[in-house]
């Protein structure tokens, strides 16, 4: 049959390809507009394609995006209840930026131009209009797609398949329904270029047949006609096929994402129930256990518990990475300093023993040895951020912190892990050579942040008059003091003194910042080690420790600046660089860099490694030049050279269930017997902790802040009303310290002026606070 040239050129406007245009419907193909190509009351899939392009909007709106670039224009999108945002039309093809489902979500109007679209905090965009009346037309749009999106949610939910969210059963029902009626485009596509070739191939014979040429010009114009439907139909064939392609391409991507996060979950799964398994065979091996234990046994209270692992309503809050073995070498603590847990807390009245009765009992369990366990970290999910976002630029000692973010270490206890490598002093006191003797000083510098690499944690702020001792005369050589001799800003007075040969001393204030992405730790004082038999005297100070990933992703502790550290006897120097992490660099992560000079600044030892595995030195052997001069100093030139200074020691067993404590981090907590009463092992929020009972840690931590403040105030009142009277008012003095002006480096310091262990001797303990 014949075509008029207008109905040609309406079908051709009407099947035009769309390449460039918003709508990703294919426009309709029927040579007669209202009447449906197939027969059926069942409308077809071009006249519902095109009732789905009338029910989609599309335009542009400003999007907030940050504080930084405000609100951005965006191309928005609402099609089949979801309203989706790309930055320009071009990317319709391939990037969507950002999708909402409105059957969930909720729109609020701000003003005359600005609106919101929320789905329950998941997902919030702040938009914007041009106008009063375009905002209008936009939110009478969504309102209408939201509306139909909730019906179509409610008649396509009968699956009953409770394992799939609502909006993901509405995404896949609208990806099928997308698939469907692409599928019958093509279908529809087919029927008319088999219709409009049978037509061309009809017309082409009846041309073949003509002779006259006025005919034959009406016949040639009628095959163009058709050749040209044919071609515009072939076209949206095409288009469709293009559609479909990418539609299928992208969804499979999604589908295989979900499928291998399907897999993931059910390996996950597989993982969690291997490790419960073991955890129940664990804690029947402990019952059995228990139950052959006489009842009087000493320590037991009735029932046995290996402190190191969980109790009873705290085996299925583990970390998944946790496994639990036997553990033959435990401290057995009573049954009320075990992981104790009834309910979701426990009120500091709760136990029957009073701290001072658990300490006791504690010292006869440690007593005979050193203890190589602690109570296992319990798993208490708490949000830093919600904690720290307030607190940016802030000192982070006023910061007050639950326990939860702390180790069962005070910063007093942290101060004296310094002496983890005490050997590296002892060598360095039989060193003839002053220059091989700042060798050993060096290393032992790098040695004292080797426990940190894992130590995320923040150890307790000590109360002012705080002390802690560390008296291992009789096997190590050594004995420590410290003490807090200031609280704001916090500062301890360290002093060691050895019996082979060296003393050692340092006052450290704390200063940190939140930086809002890292903490940093700025420690403050000079560290001062005197070796007896030759006088040198040598100084340094710490560098700048930084807690990275403070928002988002796993934390972890960096060391960055230079330590200068100065023989002030002989003029001898070592400079020790340490390189912080970089991203882009090739170097070896933690590394450490030095050189040993002479007072000419020549250089006689080189060393390097790593702040957290080891310390090599390698004597540096001068090179001669083609005229004999000495030439350049070279370094490495000989593997023979080489000496390790220093090696960090593993890790105790499950290191990483007891805080990634040292061997002696382990028993710095540990209870002894003649201690003083402001020794940090008898702070009873610390003890709390690091028996597991958390709850009422953060309660006795309250406790004994508030009491400090009060002493505080109470200072403070007495210096006013001695300055408005006249008379002379004494401040606070620390007890085992005095300050003085030290003659090396002329600083004001914090210097130990003895008496404490003859007072512990004596047990005399009356001058001593009350501060616990």
């Amino acid at each position: 049959p014949s075509v008029s040239s207008q109905g040609a050129a309406g079908l051709r406007d009407a099947c035009a390809p769309r390449v460039r245009g918003v709508g990703r419907a294919l426009p309709p193909l029927s040579p007669a507009p209202g009447k449906a190509l197939r027969p059926g009351p069942r409308p077809s899939p071009l006249q519902r394609a095109e009732q789905a392009r009338e029910h989609t909007s599309f335009g542009w709106l400003f999007k907030w995006t940050n504080y930084i670039k405000g609100y951005q224009r965006r191309w928005f999108v609402l099609s089949n209840g979801l309203l989706s945002y790309y930055r320009s039309k071009a990317e319709m093809r391939h990037t969507c930026r950002g999708t909402i489902n409105l059957a969930t979500a909720n729109i609020t109007v701000e003003d005359s131009c600005n609106f919101i679209i929320s789905n329950g905090g998941a997902q919030t965009y702040h938009l914007k209009a041009s106008s009063e009346v375009e905002r209008q037309r936009w939110v009478t749009a969504l309102e209408l797609a939201k509306a139909k999106a909730v019906k179509m949610l409610e008649e396509s939910d009968d699956s009953g398949d409770e394992s799939v969210s609502q909006t993901d059963k509405t995404e896949l029902q609208s990806t099928l329904r997308t698939l469907s009626s692409k599928v019958e485009d093509l279908s529809t596509c087919n029927d008319l270029i088999a219709k409009h070739g049978t037509a061309l191939q009809r017309s082409l014979s009846e041309l073949e047949t003509l002779r006259l040429p006025a005919e034959s010009t009406e016949k040639i114009k009628q095959v163009n006609e058709r050749a040209t439907l044919f071609r515009i139909t072939s076209n949206a064939m095409i288009n469709a096929c293009r559609d479909f392609l990418v539609l299928a391409q992208t969804h499979s991507k999604k589908w295989q994402k979900s499928l291998q996060h399907e897999r993931d979950q059910r390996i996950r799964l597989e993982e969690t129930l291997e490790q419960l398994a073991k955890q129940h065979n664990h804690l029947e091996r402990a019952f059995r256990g228990a139950t052959v234990l006489p009842a009087n046994a000493p320590g037991t209270g009735g029932s046995a518990k290996d402190p190191c692992c969980p109790a009873k309503g705290d085996v299925s809050d583990e970390d998944d990475d946790n496994e639990f073995f036997d553990a033959p070498e435990i401290i057995t603590m009573p049954e009320s300093m075990g992981h104790k847990r009834t309910g979701s807390n426990i009120s500091g009245t709760s136990s029957d023993i009073s701290l001072d009765e658990q300490y006791k009992h504690q010292l006869e369990d440690t007593k005979k040895e050193k203890r190589t366990r602690i109570p296992y970290k319990p798993n208490y999910s708490l949000n830093l951020w919600s904690i720290m976002k307030n607190c940016i630029g802030k000192e982070l000692s006023k910061i007050p912190m639950p326990v939860n973010f702390n180790e069962p270490l005070s910063m007093l206890q942290r101060l004296t892990e310094d002496l983890e490598y005490y050997e590296l002093l002892d060598r360095a006191a039989k060193c003839e050579s002053s220059l091989e003797q700042l060798c050993y000083v060096a290393a032992f510098t790098v040695s004292s942040y080797s426990t940190t690499v894992f130590r995320t944690s923040k150890p307790f702020n000590p109360l002012l008059g705080e002390t802690f001792e560390l008296d291992r005369l009789e096997e190590n050589g050594y004995r420590s003091l410290c003490e807090q001799v200031c609280h704001h800003p916090p500062a301890a007075a360290h002093h060691v003194d050895s019996k082979h040969g060296w003393t050692l001393r340092q006052e450290i204030k704390i200063t940190s910042k939140f930086r809002g992405k890292y903490l940093s730790i700025m420690p403050l004082g000079t560290i001062h080690c005197v070796f007896h038999s030759s006088g040198n005297h040598y100084t340094w100070k710490k560098v700048t420790t930084t807690v990275h990933n403070i928002i988002v992703g796993k934390l972890w502790i960096d060391q960055s600046g230079e330590i200068e550290i100065v023989n002030h006897k002989t003029g001898d120097k070592c400079i020790l660089k340490f390189v912080p992490y970089s991203y882009f660099s090739r170097d070896v992560a933690r590394k450490v860099t030095g050189e040993v000079t002479d007072p000419t600044g020549k250089v006689h030892f080189v060393l390097l490694g790593t702040w957290d595995e080891k310390m090599d030195c390698y004597k540096v052997i001068p090179a001669v030049g083609d005229n004999g001069a000495e030439g350049r100093q070279r370094a490495h030139e000989a593997e023979d050279s080489r000496v390790l200074l220093w090696k960090r020691n593993p890790l105790p067993k499950y290191a990483e269930n007891m805080y990634y404590f040292s061997e002696l981090a382990l028993t710095l907590n540990a209870p002894e017997s003649g201690t003083a009463p402001t020794d940090s092992r008898r702070r009873p929020d610390q003890r709390l902790m690091e028996n597991g009972r958390w709850d009422e840690a953060n309660a006795e931590k309250q406790r004994l802040e508030e009491k400090q403040r009060i002493s505080r105030k109470r200072r403070e009142a007495e210096a006013a009303r001695a300055t408005e009277d006249g008379t002379p008012y004494d401040p606070y003095k620390p007890l085992w310290f005095e300050r003085k002006k030290d003659p090396i480096t002329q600083e004001l310091t914090h210097v130990y002026k003895g008496g404490y262990w003859e007072s512990k001797e004596k047990q005399d303990w009356t001058l001593c606070p009350d501060i616990f």
